[in-house]
């Protein structure tokens, strides 16, 4: 086929899913030149699985995307069709937004806004060769011989690398829903250097509504009063309701009857599938002591009967899945409008790039999202956003943009990829961060805003926003250390069976346990303040101790952070390495004293040689 200049660009990004979205909307709106290759325009942003965004920990995401910039937030609340707060009965810390999303909507608002974004360039194609030159990328060459010439190229193909969808004794060569998929670029990746391996995921069938009891169901109803996922936005509307069901007995003896036809069980498929979101034929094999499992009735949108069954994604042939589904109490007379399916696909070993998620073995080049082995839009939307960052910067000569675990969840995901690596799709969680007492999900823009002031991310209406929360919340905290009236402070407590002692403030009414909605009711404070701005403080106060505790072990860590190691350290020849440490080290290559710690097979021994061997070399 003849080769042609397809046009010359600062960078391309390889894929429209939601690392590749947000990867080419921060490089844009940097005022360079972008190109986004996608396999189907249609495809762009689509929601291959649950149409929702946020939940535990990945609610975390969406407000750190949000702060820095990002556009899935503000994506997620206009096309909101119900809003929730995941772990309300839990501490701050782990509570989470979860938004169910109109599917369509989502995608065709995402593309809207990509279209009409100066500076971005969108082409349908199929990637085949990343183009690279002494080292360093210099494009992409399609499958239609066009060269599209670039200074940095970011690569996220989500699921669709040699991707198979699997269902019973039925293997296609499909992308998600039926979507093509992207078979050339993955011995393109392979000569480069990465190593590729392969993972697995699956999705539920859509019901038909129609053919839904929905009365043997329990309705579970949106939240009024939450705030939105981006901090630009006020408030999302509650549209539609979702529903909580249960597998049973019948349920799970189809299932285990049926187990030879399931590929899972059968050894067709052989890939390795997400541990936190198991297939409900793995639910009931493993845990065969449990009598029923949850699943969740969650419609696909407003314009769609389609209702999507979180709980029972699976890879069984589809007359057992009729069955399987049937047998559940409201489902009797359900019909399949689109079958469960599993998909295996292609992606590489995120310990190949560095924390900026840039490919150690060639200059320019990024990758992001599910081929770095994760799994879910949030995860991949971070590292979007994250690599067309980096990839701006490295073309405007500014330092590389890096988050630390006690600055984000984002970077907790990122050095987690790029130090331990991952065995199976990873997915964010609240246990996975030590810090997560610093990284509430309302204090994202305080910790991370700040960080893109100086950058066209930083809009005036995001300016003015951030602006005026930032005054609420430090006139709140002062009000909050206000002196309090003590006899009348006293009488609240023991009105509320509360321990006494000494009461200065209101702050100190909060550590006795009050809640600072009877204290404003009670006292008269704070009228007008936002409600988030509250609850912000308060959470604040309450875990004062907690916060101070952490930033005092933060800074001893830091201490390792900021000692570099030299990029051309050869640790063969330090001594007192211990073998294992010396490979793992090889392999990783940290660029910090801080991540080679928090490598798998480095103990706290290898590090204290690691600083010797610095200071000797100084």
């Amino acid at each position: 086929m003849r080769e042609f200049t397809e046009g010359q660009f600062d960078i391309v990004v390889i894929g429209a899913g939601h690392a590749g979205c947000e990867s080419a909307l921060a490089s844009a709106r940097f005022n360079l030149k972008t190109a986004m290759l996608t396999l189907n325009l249609d495809s762009i942003a689509f929601m291959a699985c649950n149409p929702s965004i946020g939940g535990t920990a990945k609610g975390h995401l969406v407000r750190e995307i949000d702060a820095l910039g990002g556009e899935m937030g503000v994506n997620a609340d206009k096309t909101s069709i119900q809003m929730r707060m995941l772990n309300e009965g839990k501490g701050e810390a782990v509570q989470s937004l979860r938004c169910q999303c109109d599917k369509n909507a989502y995608h065709h608002e995402m593309k809207r806004t990509l279209e009409n974004t100066k500076n971005l360039r969108i082409i349908q194609g199929e990637a085949k060769e990343i183009l690279v030159e002494n080292g360093k990328v210099r494009g992409v060459l399609t499958t239609y011989g066009g060269i599209l010439e670039a200074k940095a190229v970011i690569v996220a193909t989500g699921v669709y690398l040699n991707a198979e969808i699997v269902t019973g004794e039925l293997r296609q060569k499909s992308g998600p829903s039926g979507f093509a998929p992207a078979n050339a670029l993955t011995e393109s990746l392979i000569k480069l250097g990465f190593n590729v391996r392969r993972f697995k995921t699956g999705t539920p069938a859509r019901l038909d509504a129609r053919t839904i009891d929905y009365d043997k169901f329990s309705v579970q109803p949106g939240e009024e009063n939450l705030p939105a996922f981006s901090f630009l936005d006020e408030r999302t509307e509650n549209l539609r309701v979702c529903h909580l069901g249960y597998t049973n007995g019948q349920t799970h003896e189809i299932i285990l009857g049926n187990l030879d036809r399931s590929p899972l069980y059968n050894g067709d498929i052989t890939s390795t599938g997400p541990r936190y979101c198991p297939s409900i034929e793995t639910k009931v094999v493993r845990f065969s002591d449990k009598e029923r499992h949850q699943i969740f009735l969650e419609p696909e949108g407003l314009d769609t009967n389609e209702v999507y069954v979180q709980g029972m994604s699976s890879s069984m042939p589809h007359d057992i899945q009729r069955d399987m589904y049937r047998s559940i109490q409201g489902l009797e007379n359900s019909e399949i409008m689109r079958y469960a399916y599993a998909i295996e696909y292609d992606c590489i070993d995120a310990l190949d790039v560095y924390p900026t998620l840039e490919f150690k073995k060639v200059e320019g080049l990024y990758t992001a999202g599910q081929i770095n082995g994760t799994s879910g839009y949030e995860e991949a939307a971070a590292q979007g956003l994250i690599a067309g960052i980096n990839a701006a910067y490295k073309i405007l000569k500014k330092p590389p943009f890096v988050l630390g675990r006690d600055e984000a969840y984002i970077g907790v995901l990122i050095d987690d990829l790029t130090t331990k690596g991952t065995e199976e799709p990873y997915r964010m969680m609240t246990s996975r961060a030590e810090y997560r007492i610093n990284l509430r999900h309302d204090t994202a823009d305080f910790r991370l805003t700040p960080k893109i002031a100086d950058t066209p991310l930083f809009t005036e209406e995001r300016k003015k926003v951030f602006e005026t929360r930032k005054r609420q919340f430090a006139e709140t905290i002062a009000v909050l250390g206000g002196r309090a009236d003590r006899q009348k402070a006293e009488s609240f407590l023991s009105g509320r069976g509360l321990s006494g002692g000494s009461v200065v403030s209101y702050a100190d009414l909060i550590r006795r346990g009050a809640r600072l909605k009877d204290i404003c009711e009670n006292f008269g404070i704070l009228e007008g303040v936002p409600e988030e701005i509250k609850k912000c403080a308060e959470a604040t106060v309450k875990y004062e101790g907690y916060l101070k505790k952490n930033a005092q072990q933060i800074e001893k860590a830091k201490k390792l952070e900021e000692k570099a190691l030299p990029a051309d350290i050869d640790y063969d020849e330090i001594k007192g390495l211990r073998l294992e440490a010396r490979e793992q080290l090889k392999r990783v290559r940290p660029l910090t004293l801080g991540q080679a710690g928090r490598i798998y097979g480095v103990n706290p021994a290898d590090v204290t040689v690691l600083i010797v061997w610095l200071a000797t070399r100084k």
